[in-house]
């Protein structure tokens, strides 16, 4: 396994070893769980930027949409757990 260096400063690496004891690690183990919390947001984040672009392509081809107020009492039944039927898409006037 590869190794990696990083610098702290003091502070903050009195913080993080701070952090990591309240948490039960090691400054180590808190560190590599950091980092990988961070590499997961940001390839969750590009992921939500993939699907907005490939929906917003559609919505610019088709020129079809879900009104905000279908969508949001669609949404609303999903949330109260019931089954509605999904709003119909239409043409933006």
């Amino acid at each position: 396994m590869p190794t990696t260096t990083i610098r702290l400063d003091d502070d903050r690496e009195d913080r993080i070893s701070a952090a990591a004891d309240l948490a039960g690690k090691t400054s180590h183990a808190f560190i590599v769980d950091a980092v990988a919390r961070a590499v997961e947001q940001v390839e969750a984040q590009e992921e939500l930027h993939r699907i907005a672009e490939k929906r917003w392509a559609k919505l610019l081809a088709t020129g079809s949409s879900v009104l905000w107020d279908d969508a949001k009492k669609y949404l609303a039944a999903r949330g109260r757990g019931e089954k509605p039927v999904k709003p119909t898409a239409r043409k933006l006037e």
